[in-house]
């Protein structure tokens, strides 16, 4: 479904260049949720953006089904963190989860059918005729979801998008998601900072190393697919998981941080 194929990233200031992404290669199947999680600052962002046809690499490739993405392509949507800039205040939530179906060109029975899915799926039927400044956080994030889902995306790229909300609505989306991923039958590229997150949502954990940032592992997760808040963080594979994907992250940071206190070695 998605190949990403020797992906760099450089940023160019007048000063000098700072490498954010620098070697990147890993495909995700048909109907997989892959995490990523790395250091802070390791360009996990960057990476989503350069996947998502919002920014173009300085090297490499992204290839969705074999075609290449050199901009936002119509088989991919993204849910960002920031929900709050991400929903216009004064469109309704249902002219929010409709609006991108407008730009689409669908016509309007088929809009109706697609955002009345979409909130139902995910718990917010009633909130048609709501704006987004009358909801909470979470119910916003709800929001967002639904408009990414009624764009009927072959990916959904999600890049720390609960990082905003409290710790029991994060636990509600997180299963929300694995919800919506069963049914739908859709491929998610999920970025977040949180270990536990991701080793609950994934499939596979993909553990970037610090900047300039390449793949340090991809981990696979041999958890049940049904899962619950309760008895899978209980459960000792989960235990075990989290602590490997933890010591990868503080392997990335010791790197790092050895990285940049080594001594110059070029001649006086």
């Amino acid at each position: 479904m998605l190949d990403v194929r020797g992906l760099k990233k450089t940023y160019q200031t007048d000063a000098r260049a700072v490498e954010a992404v620098g070697d990147i290669t890993f495909s995700i199947a048909d109907g997989e949720l892959v995490c990523v999680v790395g250091p802070s600052g390791c360009g996990k962002t960057t990476l989503l953006r350069c996947i998502g046809g919002l920014l173009e690499p300085t090297a490499g490739e992204v290839r969705l089904r074999d075609r290449p993405v050199t901009e936002p392509p119509e088989g991919m949507a993204m849910v960002f963190q920031d929900y709050g800039r991400s929903l216009f205040p004064w469109m309704t939530v249902h002219g929010n989860v409709e609006l991108p179906l407008r730009q689409k060109g669908i016509e309007r029975a088929r809009r109706g059918e697609l955002v009345g899915e979409a909130l139902h799926a995910v718990d917010m039927a009633y909130a048609g005729d709501a704006h987004p400044w009358e909801l909470s956080g979470g119910m916003q994030q709800r929001v967002a979801i639904a408009r990414a889902i009624a764009y009927e995306p072959e990916v959904l790229l999600m890049d720390e998008p609960f990082a905003a909300v409290d710790a029991q609505t994060r636990a509600d989306l997180e299963d929300l998601i694995r919800d919506i991923w069963r049914r739908y039958d859709i491929t998610v590229l999920f970025v977040t900072h949180d270990i536990d997150e991701a080793v609950y949502l994934g499939e596979r954990v993909l553990v970037l190393s610090s900047s300039p940032t390449v793949v340090q592992e991809d981990v696979g997760v041999d958890l049940p697919d049904e899962r619950d808040q309760l008895t899978t963080r209980s459960d000792q594979g989960f235990a075990e998981l989290r602590k490997h994907v933890y010591a990868q992250i503080q392997r990335a940071k010791r790197t790092r941080g050895s990285e940049e206190q080594a001594p110059s070695h070029q001649p006086a």
